[in-house]
């Protein structure tokens, strides 16, 4: 089963990206014959969305590249960056983008959403926003867990989630991509 997993973060530094990859090591090892591809948002950085761009210039490749990359999935995994309560620009942007070669993005794949953030909300506000509209544009959420306070369940040096708690969370929502494996 072919899984991509990203941060819907252009930060080189993300703690989002950190989660996802380590969700995405953790998912090798727990699903039967997940193979997970871990992208980055900045391989698909294009100009900020507008009518009047798309009208002068058409849609960047990058978009399409993307919408590829989502379509050859069985399954996705996204941790969600929290700016200012909402999707970073970045993810919106190419979200946006992508959204207008197929409205359906997420092209009718299982979703397990994450979100992350220093502090006790955990990225909330826009794990929210993500669950609402995943439907919209073509996803089935499989699962959801916000990861507050990433610098202490998480050790950076380490690369992995030292909270037990927080980790069997994350395990659990990981496992309901076993259902898919059966399939």
């Amino acid at each position: 089963m072919k899984i991509v997993a990203f941060a819907a973060s252009s930060s080189r530094s993300s703690i989002n990206k950190q989660l996802v990859t380590y969700a995405a090591a953790l998912t090798e090892k727990i699903v039967p014959g997940a193979e997970v591809e871990v992208i980055d948002l900045n391989d698909y950085e294009m100009p900020v969305y507008s009518i009047d761009r798309e009208k002068e210039d058409g849609i960047p490749p990058q978009a399409q590249t993307f919408r590829d990359k989502i379509a050859s999935a069985e399954a996705l995994i996204i941790s969600f960056a929290e700016h200012n309560g909402s999707y970073t620009a970045a993810y919106k942007s190419l979200f946006d983008w992508a959204s207008r070669i197929e409205g359906k993005v997420y092209d009718g794949k299982p979703v397990v959403l994450l979100s992350t953030s220093p502090g006790a909300g955990g990225a909330a506000s826009v794990l929210s926003q993500a669950r609402k509209s995943m439907p919209h544009f073509g996803a089935t959420e499989l699962c959801h867990l916000s990861v507050p306070s990433f610098f202490e369940v998480f050790s950076v040096e380490e690369g992995r989630i030292i909270d037990e708690e927080v980790h069997d969370h994350l395990q659990t929502a990981l496992k309901s991509l076993t259902s898919l494996a059966r399939n």
